[in-house]
């Protein structure tokens, strides 16, 4: 049996691979199980050596793979560009992610206190190749052998990035293709010892059921806000804001995904914001200048129709976009920037998840009805302000939860650092953002503008 996988943009099929069954999950982990004691025998400065062989070979090959990753994945191309920079930059840290520590980056057997013997890593469609990289850097350097499940509607980039690992060892990297039956195989095989999963809760939880107690390191999905208070550079804060939330597509499951806007400049904000997001272009991912790219399936498209169809239905305001379209006449499967002004809390916008080009606006009162009203949905919140000291007070006077003020994202991380993965930025070798809460006085200083962020016409120049 064979997959076709298409292009989401164009409909058109870019190849096909294998529907992976029980005998080739079999065989996979058969080989990662035999070659795994001698990898973990490896000097470690050689096994170290290898990791950085194949960082060097994705450089090499950046633009292939950039390429193949736009397509597949209907990711902008110079987003997907910035995958493989990411992607290859955490194999470059890869001597820095041998043993777990406070503020340091978790490997494999941080857990046990001895590396996983076989680890199976499951990744998502929306950031196939950076979700691998992050999972299988901390395992593959404590002398983890790995059974990989790409996402099966974009595996072939991944295909292309494990064939320049060829330097490992037979067996220490291992790929099946297919649909959620495989996983659910990999996940319950007796010979894995961890699972590395990033996705969905719901799937999540399934996985975790099946797991039956072997080690887990799960990175699903977030309802992070944004606050937005009067006073704010909105210069600023409306293309940080958009950015983070619209980039591939708005399918950015680490990202903040509500809006929380001080009444008193809600208006201001979304007019602002729609002059901002009206002027993007979405095209097909493969030419340069395109900001906006497709949803991955239309299933996807019809999810986020479904989303924004309900929260107009409780009470939003459309004040840009809304539907499906078809930009250039492309058939795929593009939906419109959307914006959503003036939604009720408790309505989906608030309460789930939309992978799309969504944003969503509530006014509130003041930075504390903001998190008093995201409390049950989010652990984070990224605040706008020009009084540091008063969201400040704010923040200490809730328990728990991270915060960031007048944070557009941290440098090191290059463009993913806005968005705070945890697991991308341990393998990365950036300091957990769990440490930000007692620093966060330190991070509000004046928005500084990011070279990453819209209109992508401006990165090509």
């Amino acid at each position: 049996m064979h997959r076709e996988i298409k292009n989401p943009a164009t409909l058109k099929t870019l190849d096909t691979v294998a529907d992976c069954g029980a005998e080739d999950v079999g065989g996979a982990l058969v080989a990662a199980t035999a070659a795994q004691p001698a990898w973990v025998e490896t000097p470690r400065a050689e096994r170290m050596a290898l990791l950085r062989e194949t960082a060097a070979r994705m450089r090499a090959h950046r633009a292939e793979l950039a390429l193949s990753l736009s397509r597949e994945t209907g990711k902008p191309l110079c987003e997907a560009g910035d995958c493989i920079d990411a992607a290859a930059g955490m194999f470059e840290h890869c001597g820095e992610v041998e043993h777990a520590g406070p503020g340091t980056p978790r490997a494999a057997g941080a857990q046990t206190g001895r590396p996983a013997q076989v680890t199976a890593v499951i990744m998502p469609y929306n950031f196939p190749v950076l979700a691998f990289a992050a999972s299988a850097v901390p395992a593959l350097a404590a002398g983890a052998t790995l059974v990989c499940k790409p996402p099966p509607q974009n595996p072939l980039t991944l295909l292309e990035l494990v064939r320049l690992c060829d330097s490992l060892p037979a067996g220490v990297i291992n790929v099946l293709t297919g649909g959620t039956d495989i996983a659910e195989r990999l996940v319950a095989h007796p010979l894995v010892s961890r699972v590395s999963f990033t996705g969905s809760s719901a799937v999540a939880g399934r996985l975790q059921a099946l797991a039956r107690g072997k080690s887990l390191d799960l990175e699903t999905g977030s309802l992070d806000v944004f606050v937005v208070c009067k006073g704010a550079d909105l210069e600023r804060a409306v293309p940080a804001v958009a950015w983070t939330r619209l980039m591939n597509a708005g399918q950015t499951c680490a990202a903040p995904r509500h809006i929380y806007v001080e009444r008193a400049i809600a208006g201001e904000l979304a007019d602002r914001m729609h002059q901002y997001v009206g002027f993007l272009d979405v095209d097909d991912p493969a030419k340069p200048p395109t900001d906006l790219g497709p949803l991955i399936s239309s299933e996807a498209a019809q999810r986020v129709e479904d989303q924004v169809g309900r929260a107009l239905r409780a009470g939003a305001s459309l004040i840009l976009g809304g539907r499906r379209f078809r930009p250039s006449g492309l058939p795929g499967h593009f939906f419109q920037p959307t914006i959503l002004g003036n939604v009720p809390p408790g309505s989906a916008p608030t309460s789930e998840e939309i992978l799309g080009p969504v944003i969503t606006l509530t006014p509130v009162d003041d930075v504390a009805d903001a998190l008093e009203l995201s409390r049950r949905a989010s652990a984070r919140a990224w605040i706008y302000t020009d009084d540091p000291q008063a969201a400040t007070r704010s923040v200490q006077a809730r328990s728990g939860g991270e915060f960031f003020i007048n944070d557009p994202g941290d440098a090191k991380a290059g463009p993913f650092g806005g968005l705070r993965p945890g697991r991308v930025l341990a393998a990365l070798g950036a300091p957990s953002a769990r440490n930000l809460v007692s620093q966060i006085a330190r991070t509000g200083s004046a928005i500084e503008p990011k070279p990453w962020w819209f209109p992508y016409l401006e990165r090509q120049r």
